[in-house]
């Protein structure tokens, strides 16, 4: 019977290491490389090497799982992180040409945008459950197949309908990757490194957005907008047939400690409900992580008609101009995470405050963009907004995996998602398409900067919390399946 199956607690193994010779991580500790002795002149040099090449993760360096294979993962994950926005936002290029052929009003473009993330706020938890307790890369590999089936299938609608339910598809296909994908890259990669590996992986994100404003605009010109959403949705499947070859973590037992560090009981419901209510940094940070994506959001999905509208410009030029601000967020997401991991070190709620420094800046960028700034002037306020406002997202996700039970991250990170697009990204695009029936766009887009602002205050009072909340988190020891050659998390 495995431990606790039929009693309600157990006692883990006692390390062999004389509890005089072991010493206890805090948050802020560096995981120590193994230095075990040289082996036996038997013994396997390849595997010694591949095992003092490996990388470490985390708090537990025994999870076997060799270099190469954890960036196998995390290229494949990257890719379709990219792909995921790519497919989300295609339409966004694709407004005026549908607008063209089936008479649709501002109103009704914005909910082909918002329905991609009501869906996803439905079902993000849910699946993020089924992730943490069932499998990682099934998960992943299974949702990545339905977005990119639904996806090829908007290329075949014939009305406004049609077209709302196929991208409702796209949602659900997209509901729990975020969150599965951050758990694999937080087992994979040490804690004090979380933020600027994730940093790396989110800029796939906005790689992803300007690729699908512009490939969506230059596909649309020359061979029609059907085209577009079919030629994109093909890489995605391919990939996802990959994932099914990588490794996974053994799913984590809900257990916590009890009267003593080797002493472990079953977690009941009331812990779970704790572990996301309880840390108040979790709070403040899902609640500015919302406020952000509802500006990033809406200036994803109106920025091309923006410049199209403004400037006269077709819209391969126009989603030329709105990808290239995007393009720069590539460079935000992994400068916010290098930058926030590097205060850490001397300041351990860096990893709130930062964000809070690069939400308010980009509100300012913003605003002077959008109420200050024509021409040129504009477009380079808003270049450096593109930078900026990419620059919290590591950080505040590496918060999500911080302060929870490591066999709750992906639910974590789920919850996050839900509060995001429930006051952030199915509000954002319609919030613009509606004061734009009614103000014009540009008067629309100018109540965004307010939104990042609010978002540097939860932030900066989060940051009062955070240490605490990392403090009291669980420590559990994570396992990949199919022990191999390396080390792990």
């Amino acid at each position: 019977m495995p431990p606790g199956a039929g009693d309600t607690s157990f006692r883990t193994p006692t390390p062999s290491t004389p509890a005089s010779s072991r010493k206890t991580a805090s948050p802020c500790s560096r995981p120590q490389r193994n230095t075990a002795a040289t082996p036996a002149p038997d013994a396997d040099p390849l595997a010694f090497f591949e095992k003092e090449t490996d990388m470490n993760v985390g708090h537990d360096p025994s999870l076997p799982i060799s270099r190469g294979q954890t960036y196998f993962i995390f290229v494949l994950l990257f890719l379709l992180y990219m792909f995921d926005y790519i497919d989300r936002l295609v339409v966004s290029s694709l407004f005026p040409f549908i607008k063209a052929e089936w008479g649709l009003s501002d109103t009704q473009c914005g909910l082909l945008i918002s329905a991609v993330y009501w869906s996803i706020l439905i079902f993000s938890l849910p699946v993020s459950i089924l992730v943490d307790r069932w499998s990682r890369k099934k998960s992943v590999a299974l949702m990545a197949l339905l977005w990119s089936l639904a996806t090829a299938a908007c290329a075949f609608t014939r009305s406004f309908g049609q077209l709302f339910a196929a991208r409702t598809a796209i949602g659900l296909g997209e509901a729990g990757y975020a969150p599965g994908g951050t758990a694999m890259i937080s087992a994979l990669f040490p804690e004090e490194k979380r933020a600027k590996i994730l940093g790396l992986w989110n800029a796939s994100i906005p790689l992803g957005s300007a690729l699908g404003i512009v490939l969506g605009g230059v596909i649309a010109d020359r061979f029609g907008w059907r085209h577009a959403f079919g030629i994109v949705a093909i890489p995605g499947m391919i990939i996802a047939l990959l994932f099914f070859f990588v490794k996974d973590y053994k799913t984590v037992a809900l257990i916590k400690s009890a009267n003593g560090p080797h002493r472990k009981i079953r977690m009941n419901r009331k812990d779970y409900v704790h572990q996301f209510t309880h840390p108040k940094s979790l709070i403040f940070n899902n609640l500015a992580f919302a406020a952000n994506v509802f500006v990033t959001t809406a200036l994803m999905s109106w920025l091309p008609t923006y410049f199209s509208r403004t400037e006269g410009l077709s819209m391969t030029k126009a989603g030329g101009k709105a990808g290239a601000i995007m393009f720069l967020a590539v460079l935000g997401a992994p400068l916010g995470g290098w930058l926030s991991d590097l205060w850490r070190r001397k300041r351990l709620n860096a990893r709130m405050l930062f964000p809070a420094c690069t939400s308010f800046l980009t509100a300012i960028v913003f605003f002077t963009a959008l109420v200050l700034f024509h021409g040129p002037a504009q477009y380079i306020a808003f270049l450096i907004g593109g930078i900026t406002i990419a620059a919290f997202v590591p950080a505040s996700v590496a918060v999500t995996q911080d302060v929870v039970h490591p066999g709750l991250r992906a639910t974590s990170l789920s919850l996050n998602v839900v509060i995001q697009h429930l006051l952030g990204s199915t509000l954002g695009p319609i919030f613009v398409g509606v004061l734009s029936d009614r103000l014009g766009l540009t008067a629309a887009l100018s109540f965004l900067p307010f939104f990042t602002a609010l978002a540097a205050l939860f932030f900066f009072i989060g940051s009062f919390y955070y240490q605490r909340d990392i403090d009291a988190a669980e420590k559990i020891d994570i396992e990949f399946e199919n022990p191999g050659t390396g080390g792990g998390l």
